[in-house]
């Protein structure tokens, strides 16, 4: 399904609105994490839930030395599901960590993904239960530097308050949309969504030159 975004969606305005959030808040570097496998963790435990939650559960695993991958295939769900409760939904989290972590067992190891295709690399990812485009572009991007761009809950929300989708597009068409509008650089992608969840933080004081106001003003 390719629906017709609205036609002022284009690269001028998304390289506009680039500019407008980094000028408001500088570069992010993000994602905050100590490898590679620290980020695919965090990337199943934000789900639906703030970072400070998924940091607690993160500090958690690290204090119990378990955050590898056997240590977590190993742990019993309840003592996993314990540690990981500050992120929510922690027998829900539980299954989709171990997983994640059977899978990355069955391809090889980390290394071996490094040297998967990127689009092999997201459809096998995809393949493992519990996640979806938004869990599998986070960790593509975040952890392997691959030029995708992540669509979440921050973008909608931030493109229909500028009136630059309609609200009902699929993550395809947005994600593909940003693509074609910018060049392949995982830099670009990674900074540009990491502004748009701190953009999503920052809180309106209606005076017109907060940074909120100057980043959501009219385009021209």
């Amino acid at each position: 399904m390719n629906e017709k975004l609205p036609v002022s969606f284009n690269r001028e305005i998304i390289l506009e609105l680039y500019q407008r959030l980094m000028n408001a808040y500088g570069p992010q570097n993000w994602w905050p994490a100590d490898s590679d496998f620290e980020v695919m963790v965090g990337a199943v435990l934000t789900q639906n839930t703030a970072w400070k939650n998924v940091e607690r559960a993160i500090a958690n695993l690290k204090h119990e030395n378990k955050l590898r991958i056997e240590e977590i295939i190993k742990l019993p769900d309840t003592a996993l599901a314990e540690l990981i409760r500050p992120s929510g939904y922690f027998n829900v989290k539980t299954r989709r960590l171990k997983n994640l972590c059977h899978w990355v067992q069955s391809v090889g190891g980390i290394d071996k993904l490094y040297e998967m295709g990127t689009i092999e690399f997201r459809d096998s990812l995809l393949a493992v239960n519990g996640v979806g485009p938004e869990t599998a572009d986070d960790i593509l991007l975040y952890a392997f530097n691959r030029p995708v761009f992540v669509i979440d809950t921050y973008t909608r929300r931030l493109l229909s308050s500028l009136g630059l989708v309609n609200g009902d597009e699929t993550y395809e068409s947005l994600q593909n949309k940003f693509e074609a509008c910018l060049d392949s650089d995982y830099q670009v992608f990674n900074e540009y969504h990491a502004l748009i969840v701190r953009h999503a933080k920052q809180k309106c004081n209606r005076t017109g030159e907060c940074d909120h106001c100057l980043v959501e003003r009219p385009f021209n």
